[in-house]
């Protein structure tokens, strides 16, 4: 698995995170994790090819006190391996806003509340071809 790990730059309410990547040829899934840190993710997206049990689907989560919490999943599923992807997240104080390329949305509770984060790690088969905040 590669990864990307980017810390200490502030992500805020209102703002946008723009993540452009390609999952490799042969991937299975990819995560992106926003948060305060590793043991506390407050949005979890996870696009899985085949993975966990899952096939062509994304499954978004929370993780707080060693634990992963209530699962949502989206409807649609716009990705395809070795193909170019964009994921826009928009959060306010209540929910995260997950946009795709298709145009299709998940809102996903922002179950801490927090009003900014600043650990955001890329981690699973693919590579990340830009990050944006605005």
């Amino acid at each position: 698995m590669s990864g990307m790990l980017v810390q200490n730059m502030s992500f805020k309410s209102g703002q946008t995170l723009t993540l452009t990547g390609v999952p490799n040829a042969d991937s299975t899934n990819f995560a992106i994790n926003i948060g305060h840190s590793a043991e506390d993710v407050a949005l979890h997206v996870n696009p899985r090819f085949d993975a966990h049990g899952d096939q062509r689907t994304i499954v978004c989560n929370s993780f707080q006190g060693g634990k992963w919490c209530e699962e949502s999943r989206g409807a649609s599923f716009p990705f395809n391996q070795n193909e170019e992807f964009q994921i826009k997240i928009t959060f306010t104080n209540e929910e995260f806003l997950v946009t795709l390329r298709d145009g299709s949305q998940i809102n996903f509770p922002n179950r801490q509340g927090a009003e900014k984060y600043k650990y955001i790690h890329f981690e699973g088969e693919g590579r990340i071809l830009g990050i944006e905040i605005k």
